[in-house]
Formats: C-alpha cells, structure tokens, sequence
C-alpha cells in the first residue's frame, strides 16, 4: 500500500494549483488549493498527501491520506487544506460520478433507501483494491492508446469497490433517476440558478413532489442544510470570490448577492470565514488561485 500511495503522489504532483484535467474521462487532480471553499459537485474524491477540513451545513469533516468520501449533489461547503509537512503539498484525484455507469454496476433491482445515513460525506477509508485501482486509472495518462480501453473498465472497478463500501446506499440513490435525490435536485438546481433571489420553501417541496416536513427532512439529510442555510452558502461563496476578483466593495457586492443588509452580510461573512469581507479578502495574497464558486 506504501508503494502504491508513493506512486500516486508522484503522479499528481504534476498537477496544477488548481483543479487539473488528466485527459481521462471524469478524472481530475489537484496539486495544492489556496483554500477547500467551493460548491462541490458530484464526485468520489481520494486524498493522497497533506489534509483538508469541509464545514458543510452544521458539519465540520477532516480527510487525511488514503480517505476517501463522496460527495452526491452539488453543495456549497468552505474549508482549508494543510501540506503533509515540508515539501509535501496536499495532493488528491477526484472522480466525476456518471449516474448511468454506477446503475449499469447494479445487477438487482434499485430499492428505496433511506438517506438519514449519518455517514454522509464522511471520511472512509480507501481500501487497498481501490487504491491499486486508481494507480492503474492513473498511469493511463500517459498511455492515451490504452485509456481509450481500460480507462472505462477501472473507474467501473473503483465504483465497484466504493459500492461495497460505507456509502455504497448512497451511490445507489445517485443511479435513480426517480429517487429522492433525483428530487432534491430539482430543487437545488433552482436555487442555484435564483440564489439572489428570495423564496418560499412551499413551491420548492411542490418541485420535489413532497410534503413540506417530508422535504425539509430529505433536503437536510443530503446538503446537510436546510434550504435556507444552502442559499446563504451559495451567496457567501460567490461573494468571496467577487471580493477577490473584482474591484466593488463588500456593501455592493453584498446586494449584488441578494442581500437587503450591507451589516448583515458582513456579520454572516465573518461566522462563515472567520473574517469580515475585506480582512479575508485581503488574506489572499494569489488570488489566481482561488477557484470561481458561482452557482450555476
């Protein structure tokens, strides 16, 4: 396992500071991040050096080396990332997850599950196949010839190991094109394409084809946030990165995210990054780095 971790790392290290394409389908890596806020998407993603910390909803989560977790909707979540140590950069490979590969893996019949699995988006550890089959997805990527055939055969063993895993439910639901999370997402996809906009949480559950108790239950369950929490994360993150790039100040950005209070936002902004707007802009000595949160 030692050996196989050690080739991984000298893989990815070619990455950039940035979210990098590898050229193999779904498959990207990440040489460093200047911070772990963004709106994540559907993905399997595997730490491989240093560590990292997700604030999503009420939860705080840490993954270290060969941990992995799974991530089944898009969620706005903030956090930071920690080197291993000298000369050791945190390092990770993610996984885009196609819901139409994972349905084909499942021989039986789907069945409904429940989602109140407290295990969402918490760290699991990697086991040995998994990492030798991300090792062998890995070295494709200098063999484009051979990833046009085999690169397809081992992300369905990756899924496979994930599967039997401890978020193999949750992988199930994302392959349902009628589950409940398929349902939720109607409504997150809404929010994020209006998250300047105010709303009311009747309509959404008519989207979703719940009762109003029946939705908020299920929207927690899989954001870890009520609807109102996943808006206000949505606004603040695309703040931040108003405040890095352009040149308006907080008050204006703050109304150009769909806040009616300049204090308001400032008083938010700082329980969620620690800072008001303009002292943790100006944290950011590079901020090329920072990746592009919005919405849609």
């Amino acid at each position: 396992m030692n050996d196989t971790m050690k080739e991984l790392r000298n893989i990815v290290m070619r990455a950039e500071s940035q979210w990098t394409e590898t050229g193999l389908p779904r498959v990207a890596m990440v040489h460093a991040e200047a911070c772990a806020s963004q709106i994540y998407q559907p993905m399997l993603h595997l730490v491989l050096q240093g560590s990292k910390t997700l604030s999503i909803g009420d939860r705080v989560l840490s993954y270290g080396p060969a941990t992995y977790f799974v991530v089944p909707i898009d969620v706005p979540a903030t956090g930071e990332i920690y080197p291993g140590g000298p000369d050791e950069p945190y390092l990770a490979i993610s996984l885009t997850l196609d819901p139409g590969t994972i349905a084909s893996l499942l021989a039986d019949r789907l069945k409904a599950e429940s989602l109140s699995d407290p295990s969402c988006f918490a760290p699991a550890p990697a086991s040995p196949e998994m990492l030798d089959a991300w090792l062998r997805m890995m070295r494709l990527i200098d063999r484009p010839y051979e990833a046009s055939v085999l690169a397809p055969m081992i992300e369905r063993e990756i899924l496979f190991r994930a599967l039997q895993g401890p978020f193999g439910k949750m992988l199930r639901e994302i392959a349902r094109p009628d589950g409940r999370l398929s349902q939720i997402r109607r409504a997150t996809q809404w929010i994020r394409e209006h998250y300047t906009e105010p709303f009311r949480v009747e309509p959404l559950a008519a989207m979703a084809d719940m009762s109003i108790a029946a939705f908020y239950r299920h929207f927690k369950a899989i954001t870890a946030m009520t609807p109102i929490q996943y808006q206000k994360r949505l606004r603040l993150l695309r703040a931040r990165w108003l405040l890095l790039f352009e040149t308006h100040n907080a008050a204006a950005i703050a109304f150009t995210v769909g806040y009616e209070s300049a204090s308001q936002f400032s008083r938010e902004y700082a329980r969620l990054f620690g800072l008001p707007p303009a002292r943790d802009a100006a944290r950011f000595k590079t901020p090329a780095d920072a990746v592009d949160p919005r919405p849609t």
